[in-house]
């Protein structure tokens, strides 16, 4: 007799219960976070008037108006935030195989940042719901260059020089950025309120916009999810499989741009949710992206709304954006990583 091979995959029983049992934790998790967000701030609010508040609004109520006016458009932001950033990750991870690969490759929050400052420069903007407009043109301008420089429009670019353009072009807004915030002191007065990462004083006027271009980035997503399996096994198998190599993987980076461009233009750059979220998706559920996508999506509102409701406790009666919550956290994850997986021989 032969020894059994203990390294083989776990059985099918085994990775249902895993992912069921991640799901139930993930949705517990998301589901105490929620609640928290809408009752704790630098006015708590009882967890039974906010029950109330959700239940039987009443405008005379003081808790209620701050749970409808501030503390829901806020809490539904981080999660369609938190959502977009780690399916971001999970589809830029996937189309270049680089378990390191961030939305911030392809330049999103560069170019947003880029046309943020110029808008506060140029034209005074100071509102959240302004610069909602004006990092979107700026993700998506950068993006359609990035897809130029890498060699989109003469159908020889591959996600590798995609990559290598974003992070090159990274490098000249972000020049570009320090340049006006130097020279210019009043623009970095109201700059750094957007750059810092940030869900306070967001509104309907930015979840709104956001909200829409974020599910349908979504849906695009996991419309994908089968197409990037294929992909995972190479190009050239890809395409034995019937997969169109280059429609997938240009779908994929239109929904990255829709998800991390919104997501930027909503609540500022966000370092290290795109990252983190799809790692601990595949520790959960394994590399099918079918899976992957829906827990990144999890993972990631979790991570986010969470490091808001963090930053709330922690220097009250003042706040520390999120932005800097999940900086602190990622920094060391990303240094795990980068052990983990002996980049450094690379």
């Amino acid at each position: 007799m032969t020894r059994a091979d203990t390294s083989a995959p776990p059985r099918r029983p085994d990775r249902v219960r895993r992912r069921t049992i991640g799901l139930g934790c993930a949705l517990a998790a998301l589901a105490a976070i929620t609640l928290l967000s809408l009752a704790i701030g630098s006015r708590s609010v009882p967890i039974g008037s906010v029950w109330d508040a959700l239940v039987t609004f009443d405008a005379s109520h003081d808790d209620h108006l701050i749970v409808h006016t501030l503390r829901i458009p806020r809490t539904l932001l981080g999660l369609l935030v938190g959502s977009a950033l780690g399916v971001a990750g999970a589809l830029m991870q996937a189309v270049t195989r680089n378990p390191l690969a961030d939305p911030g490759l392809l330049g999103i929050n560069a170019g947003a940042a880029a046309v943020v400052v110029t808008a506060i420069a140029a034209f005074g903007v100071v509102r959240p719901g302004s610069y909602l407009v004006f990092a979107l043109l700026g993700s998506a301008a950068t993006a359609a260059l990035v897809f130029a420089l890498g060699g989109a429009m003469r159908g020889g670019s591959s996600p590798v020089r995609l990559v290598l353009a974003g992070v090159a072009l990274s490098v000249v807004l972000g020049a570009f950025t320090s340049t006006v915030t130097i020279n210019y002191p009043d623009v970095f007065d109201v700059f750094r309120f957007w750059v810092v990462g940030s869900l306070q004083g967001r509104g309907y006027d930015v979840l709104i916009p956001a909200g829409v271009l974020i599910v349908v980035g979504l849906v695009l997503a996991q419309s994908l999810a089968g197409s990037l399996n294929a992909l995972a096994l190479g190009s050239d198998a890809g395409t034995a499989l019937g997969v169109a190599v280059r429609r997938t993987w240009t779908l994929a980076l239109v929904a990255v741009v829709l998800l991390a461009g919104s997501a930027t233009a909503a609540a500022g750059p966000l370092a290290f949710i795109g990252l983190a979220a799809p790692h601990v998706a595949r520790l959960l559920v394994g590399p099918d992206q079918r899976w992957v996508i829906p827990f990144s999506t999890l993972i990631g509102a979790d991570v986010l709304l969470g490091a808001d409701v963090v930053g709330r406790i922690v220097a009250l009666p003042s706040e520390v954006p999120a932005g800097v919550i999940t900086a602190i956290v990622g920094a060391p994850l990303f240094i795990a990583l980068v052990r983990r997986r002996r980049l450094a021989a690379l």
